[in-house]
């Protein structure tokens, strides 16, 4: 509209003009109501494509996924420190060898065909051996050894009576097989993951031998059997422990997703399977509820349920999730406490040196000020940030950054309890080693089919590991289990 159109409505008088004012009134506020739902609709938008770019920004070293998930063409940095030493055996170093055995096997003498001056013939002269000697070590042909059972009968020399012996309860049918091929199965299946067939694939090949994968099915069901004393065992020796390690991973069975918890210490695993994460799993597990040590863990809710006993927090996770929010949110307070826990635990490293039992007081105070410090510069920080959008009711949603801040400053005590408490680790790297296999499990096998077999997989697997842990050969302590005297781990200590 021109400025004469304007001057035409105007000389139509007050009411004409009053109307014209009126109208444009009312498109402004519809404009400007279109303009505020735009704004929310950029804001929400703007907020979503941070998310999608902070998401795509994570990965193994600065967040909880797994290494798997990186992409193959980004290059992720180590969170350890460079130690400045090249790879391979350092100067210094004490190298390694077979050693001689005093009494070999065989001896193979290698003496000379002919002089080597005149080409005479030496194949009927005398030979003398030297002290030169190198021995080399192999596997001999393998077999199955065939042991057959024969009843023998006596006549009772005062009655008799005509007596007959008894098979072995470990011979049950005419022909079996033996405590060793046994512990072989189940330690390729069980401990090496290996498939049903390939399990029989591989005996087979080494002995000659038809293997069914039905005879590996029945061999694992009574292995698991034979370990529930075992399993318990080692429950209630986790839950006596000073300091234990908790954690859970994902597990399929019969094509759902369940939990597969770990408790473990320095010397012993327990494994269970459940379908839930949280409390109720730990309650029908049994070893939280009874717990009285320092548990640590990764900050699953679930188990701050547990008030009899101590916390300990993951600080290699806090670790990967303070670089995301220093590198990626730019935030300043985070990468300050990054480096003051690297710092703590380089405290407490030198303390343990020196064979001391806590960190001084005053190096104690001055650590905890520096905590404290960057916990209020953080929250300082975060003030400023506009609330998100969470299109929800109920509690406003927070960044990351925050979420973190409020957990640092929540848990504290928890955070720094391996500086307050030598027994207790940085980090809950134990339990989650201990998982590490039992994700190759789920690779290779996809999932469980019925829950007995998750449940005997857990029980198997915490005897081997435990067992493992304590230096055992695991193919002659599942051998025991098949005798019928399986061996027992040290439950203390």
């Amino acid at each position: 509209m021109n400025r004469d159109e304007i001057a035409a409505i105007y000389n139509q008088g007050v009411d004409a003009m009053i109307d014209f004012v009126e109208q444009l009134l009312r498109a402004l506020q519809q404009q400007q109501t279109l303009i505020e739902q735009q704004q929310v609709r950029i804001d929400s938008l703007a907020a979503r494509v941070e998310e999608l770019e902070q998401r795509l920004a994570q990965d193994s070293r600065n967040s909880n996924k797994p290494p798997s998930s990186d992409p193959f063409i980004k290059q992720t940095r180590s969170l350890r420190e460079s130690t400045g030493r090249q790879s391979g055996g350092q100067k210094g170093h004490r190298g390694s060898s077979l050693p001689h055995v005093t009494v070999p096997d065989r001896v193979v003498v290698h003496g000379p065909e002919r002089c080597a001056t005149c080409g005479a013939s030496l194949t009927d002269v005398e030979r003398e051996v030297t002290a030169q000697r190198r021995q080399v070590f192999d596997i001999p042909p393998l077999k199955l050894e065939v042991t057959e059972h024969r009843l023998g009968v006596s006549r009772c020399p005062c009655c008799e009576r005509e007596n007959s012996g008894e098979f072995p309860s470990l011979v049950p049918c005419g022909a079996s097989y033996g405590a060793g091929v046994k512990a072989l199965a189940v330690f390729l299946h069980k401990e090496h993951l290996l498939p049903w067939r390939r399990t029989c694939e591989i005996i087979e090949s080494l002995f000659g031998q038809p293997f069914s994968e039905g005879t590996v099915q029945h061999v694992v069901a009574d292995c698991a059997a034979e370990l529930s004393e075992m399993e318990h065992a080692i429950k209630a020796a986790i839950s006596a422990a000073a300091q234990a390690h908790f954690d859970e991973t994902g597990m399929y069975v019969e094509n759902t997703r369940g939990w597969l918890h770990v408790a473990a210490t320095g010397s012993l695993t327990a494994y269970a399977y459940h379908a839930k994460r949280g409390t109720e799993a730990s309650r029908e597990i049994g070893i939280l509820p009874v717990f009285r040590g320092t548990a640590t863990h990764d900050c699953l809710s679930s188990y701050f349920t547990y008030q009899a006993c101590a916390h300990s927090l993951c600080n290699v996770h806090h670790l990967r999730e303070l670089t995301f929010a220093h590198e990626v949110m730019n935030r300043e307070w985070a990468g300050e406490m990054k480096e003051l826990l690297k710092k703590i635990k380089q405290e407490v490293d030198r303390a343990k040196a020196e064979e001391q039992e806590e960190v001084s007081a005053q190096v104690s105070e001055r650590l905890h000020e520096q905590y404290d410090s960057i916990l209020k510069k953080g929250f300082l920080r975060e003030a400023l940030e506009p609330a998100l959008a969470s299109g929800r009711r109920g509690k406003q949603k927070q960044s990351k950054a925050k979420n973190l801040l409020d957990r640092l400053h929540k848990y504290k005590e928890a955070t720094l309890k391996f500086m307050t408490d030598f027994r207790v680790p940085f980090d809950n790297n134990l339990a989650e080693r201990d998982l590490r296999m039992m994700k190759v499990q789920q690779k290779i096998s996809g999932c469980f089919r019925t829950r007995k077999g998750a449940e005997d997989f857990c029980r198997i697997r915490s005897y081997l590991s435990t067992m493992k842990k304590q230096g055992h050969n695991l193919l002659e302590v599942l051998k025991s289990v098949f005798t019928g005297s399986p061996v027992f781990p040290a439950l203390t200590g």
